[in-house]
């Protein structure tokens, strides 16, 4: 358990090196289409991140169960900034290959960053008040899903491609200066991991099994917008910034509701504002196939938006609540690998999916993915009444 400031310090961090990502959204699928990229290839090289994040997240879980978790944060941040400078690179050159390696390293910094905040965003939680310093953490999220994709939107289309992937070598460097005052406020939190108890195998626990996979299938539907939207909307000649606010409405909307799900979490367990959460965001994949253009579209943001608030930092308090500390950082690593793993099987699938029947053909597709995570989320309660 820390102070409130060493949380804020971790959080600022975390705000920083995420807008450097959410700067991205609107601008990564129209530079693909710029480059002549066919649908697939827009989902391949955009999942490539996804893809690097996964493969990278068992190296940051262990070297933040070692006591490392802020050098971590910090080496995921240099990284990140590196990313940007090769973004900026690939484009002025115009390089899809560089691009591709500038997503794949962009990648590896995400899975050596996010498992390290997210599990010392837990050991630093006031006690029973772990699903309101979630919430808090997530409002960094919904807080760059707002800046970010209309900086990056309205980056590119003032100052080009270049000018959007620059904002990304400088919210990262500006993440590892706040990483590192935290690192400097709080290090013996760090190092407490060493004397606590714990067993991987408890990674096996059926709550924490299910929920990943709830995670996953969210994140496969989810990314069905997050790329292929936006390459609808440069496939007909619209404005990036219009996907770009696009977010900011889904970001707007979950800084409103965080709280409320965390808190409610807290209150009522996990389980509660996680359904409800999911139901708003099918109700928005449902609202997406009656207006897939804006302002009609932003309606089906807020949905999407309001359940991400809702379920999110409910999610995260019912995977890792309960585990120990010593084992905590592999444990968001593998919990966060369903998430990277869910994203890159939904811009792969679905970029298939859109190489068949076009962008607009991906979306009715959505709401039955993610119905299959109301089955991974109950499982655990079926197989305890089927045992009773």
């Amino acid at each position: 358990m820390g102070s409130w400031k060493d949380i804020w310090l971790l959080n600022l961090a975390l705000f920083m090196y995420f807008l450097g990502i959410s700067v991205l959204s609107p601008v990564v699928p129209p530079f693909l289409v710029s480059l002549h990229a066919d649908p697939f290839l827009v989902g391949l090289v955009t999942g490539l991140t996804s893809a690097l994040s996964v493969l990278s997240k068992p190296i940051g879980g262990l070297i933040g169960d070692r006591g490392y978790r802020f050098h971590a944060l910090m080496g995921g941040t240099l990284f990140g900034a590196l990313s940007g400078v090769l973004y900026v690179v690939s484009a002025l050159t115009a390089n899809v290959y560089l691009f591709a390696f500038a997503r794949a390293f962009h990648g590896f910094s995400m899975g050596i960053f996010f498992p390290s905040s997210l599990a010392a965003a837990v050991d630093l939680a006031p006690v029973g008040r772990m699903g309101e310093t979630l919430a808090w953490r997530g409002m960094m999220f919904s807080v760059g899903n707002i800046v970010g994709p209309v900086l990056g939107g309205y980056s590119s289309d003032v100052t080009g491609f270049a000018g959007a992937f620059a904002l990304t070598a400088l919210f990262s460097l500006t993440g590892f200066a706040f990483a590192f005052w935290a690192w400097r406020e709080a290090p013996p939190v760090v190092a407490e991991e060493h004397h606590s108890e714990g067993s991987y195998r408890e990674l096996l626990k059926p709550t924490f099994i299910a929920v990943s996979l709830t995670l996953f299938f969210f994140s496969v539907s989810y990314a069905g917008v997050t790329t292929f939207l936006p390459a609808y909307y440069k496939s007909i000649s619209l404005k990036q910034s219009l996907f770009g606010y696009y977010m900011m409405v889904i970001g707007t909307f979950s800084l409103v509701t965080r709280l409320i799900g965390g808190k409610s979490a807290d209150r009522f367990g996990p389980l509660i504002p996680t359904v409800i959460g999911l139901l708003s965001v099918l109700a928005g994949y449902i609202s997406l196939q009656l207006s897939l253009l804006p302002p009609g579209s932003y309606i089906s943001a807020a949905l999407i938006g309001t359940g991400f608030g809702l379920s999110v930092p409910a999610m995260q308090l019912m995977a890792l609540g309960d585990l120990p500390q010593r084992i905590r950082t592999m444990g968001s690593s593998i919990y966060t690998m369903f998430l990277d793993l869910g994203t890159l099987a939904g811009q792969i699938s679905l970029g298939y999916v859109a190489q068949l029947r076009g962008y607009t053909g991906v979306f009715p597709v959505l709401p039955l993915i993610l119905g299959v995570s109301f089955i991974t989320l109950f499982a655990p309660y079926l197989r305890r009444s089927g045992d009773g």
